[in-house]
């Protein structure tokens, strides 16, 4: 049986370990058989996709829509691992789940706007729907018609990307899950989050522009009341779809 690839982004060990531990219980996969690399100090040369029976990418802090001057080295180094992989994935349609940073870099690279214009959210839990088209997708076989969402990002979708099928809307933020051909997805929620994995975000990333600091202790026990089912049925379901 291959091997998940794990691609993570965040520098800071404490939130990158809880996103690790995170994926593997609410995916039901064996940490023998992921894969992990951390892009904020590991290159992606001579890595073979062919080996694996599915990339998924975590979240991050950064944002694909700021100007390169802007991103440090680092940013930069992630972004340009994960951008390279794009193509080959979208062409061979490689199994690929892109969670929040994910959607941004696979709309990007299909040529679709992302960017701070419109359709932010603050760290919350939301409200999402299936649309008609997600009602039959297999990743989300079992997820309610509505659901909870775990979100936080200061940059969107403005559009559709070419050649992708909506499947989840939100009211604040319309393109929350997207399927490009049959088994590339990518969500603006964070499925593997629930009400612990988002109070140690808002502790680590209380300063780093997604909320008011002030407004850290409020936030944390509104995620707490967040049911993460929905996420996890579809981080097992895709296991399971290529496992």
């Amino acid at each position: 049986m291959k091997p998940f690839l794990i691609l993570q982004l965040r520098p800071e060990e404490e939130a990158s370990e809880n996103e690790f531990r995170a994926l593997l219980y609410k995916s039901g996969l064996d940490e023998n058989r992921a894969h992990r690399l951390r892009l904020e100090r590991e290159g992606l040369s001579e890595l073979d996709l062919s080996s694996y029976a599915g990339v998924i990418v975590g979240g991050g802090p950064g944002c694909v829509s700021d100007p390169g001057e802007c991103k440090s080295a680092v940013e930069r180094h992630i972004e340009d691992s994960i951008m390279s992989l794009m193509p080959e994935i979208t062409a061979n349609d490689v199994p690929f789940l892109g969670c929040c940073y994910g959607i941004g870099i696979l709309a990007h690279h299909l040529g679709a706007s992302v960017s701070k214009e419109r359709y932010s959210e603050p760290v919350s839990v939301v409200r999402l729907a299936l649309t008609e088209t997600g009602r039959t997708d297999p990743l989300l076989a079992g997820v309610s018609t509505q659901f909870d969402a775990f979100v936080g990002h200061k940059e969107a979708l403005q559009e559709l990307p070419p050649g992708c099928a909506h499947l989840v809307a939100g009211e604040a933020c319309p393109f929350q899950m997207i399927r490009y051909g049959k088994n590339v997805y990518a969500t603006q929620f964070h499925p593997e989050a629930d009400g612990d994995v988002f109070a140690l975000r808002i502790r680590i990333y209380r300063d780093k522009g997604y909320f008011a600091p002030e407004d850290a202790a409020t936030l944390t026990a509104a995620a707490r009341l967040g049911n993460p089912q929905a996420g996890m049925t579809i981080l097992r379901n895709f296991v399971e779809s290529y496992g």
